[in-house]
């Protein structure tokens, strides 16, 4: 009979180098978003280049530059006439952009969806984000999802990383937990509520006028929607036989691996914005 193998203990080594990475990453982003207009689009193009190119070496390893750029025009494309405030066409511009991505990687690809796939995967997210922080309370509406994503992450890997027990999905993330999922979900819920209150008392936020169970509900969807593009990510990873979208920001991977969460988070904080502004919250 053999003796159950010993839990691993908390990586600390690992999370300073989490914390550290975090201290240059988090005020670039925060100064971004709170400057807003070109400084926030600088990030998101920067953002763009750099997730094309992650995916393009994941899915296309052959002929990765080609791929990258194909994919990244696209988005780059879509997301300008964003910024510019043609939101109507900006749809059927993610969608040539995904078909002219697969034209422009035949026979790079064993898959020419995989570059469609990419436009389809990145686009929406950065385009929501572009409108959420251009719309009224702009401001106070990206911050609030930065916030939901990152408590999600950050608690979820802390909250899972000390309680540990069963795990959430083992076939594609063996290292996330159930504790570490409710863990993030709860952080992700007083996140949002907290950056409401901060709406109401800092005279450089403007107020979002929700209710705090309100607020509860937006983080908790958010978080639901960060675990999930992170185990989605997983997902793809697995699939192309990859550990890490990249080795861009240490202790954490790539790009993909850092954004996965608030690409999935983005869409949900931007309907809940969407859903405000028809006058459907409280």
């Amino acid at each position: 009979m053999t003796s159950p193998s010993p839990a691993k203990r908390f990586n600390w080594s690992n999370l300073r180098i989490r914390v550290a990475s975090a201290t240059v990453l988090v005020p670039t982003v925060v100064a971004a978003v709170w400057f807003g207009n070109v400084w926030f689009l600088a990030l998101i193009l920067v953002g763009v280049a750099l997730l094309a190119r992650e995916w393009a070496e994941m899915s296309a390893r052959r002929s990765a530059l080609g791929v990258a750029v194909a994919i990244g025009a696209a988005v780059t494309i879509s997301v300008i006439v964003a910024y510019l405030g043609h939101y109507y066409i900006t749809w059927p511009v993610v969608i040539i952009g995904a078909l002219a991505a697969a034209l422009m990687a035949r026979g790079a690809l064993e898959r020419r969806a995989d570059a469609a796939y990419g436009v389809i995967y990145i686009a929406p997210a950065v385009i929501a984000m572009i409108w959420l922080r251009r719309m009224d309370a702009g401001l106070s509406w990206t911050l609030l999802l930065f916030t939901v994503t990152w408590f999600a992450d950050i608690f979820a890997y802390v909250t899972g990383s000390l309680l540990k027990g069963p795990k959430l999905w083992p076939r594609y993330s063996p290292n996330k937990t159930w504790s570490g999922f409710f863990g993030g979900l709860v952080a992700a819920s007083l996140g949002a509520v907290g950056i409401v209150a901060l709406s109401r008392v800092l005279p450089a936020l403007q107020d979002l006028h929700l209710a705090w169970p309100v607020a509860a509900l937006i983080g908790l969807l958010g978080g639901l929607a960060t675990m999930t593009g992170d185990l989605w990510e997983s997902m793809l990873k697995r699939r192309f036989g990859v550990k890490d979208s990249g080795d861009l920001i240490p202790g954490h991977g790539g790009m993909l691996d850092r954004v996965d969460g608030l690409m999935f988070a983005a869409i949900v904080v931007a309907a809940a914005r969407l859903l405000d502004q028809w006058g459907w919250l409280p």
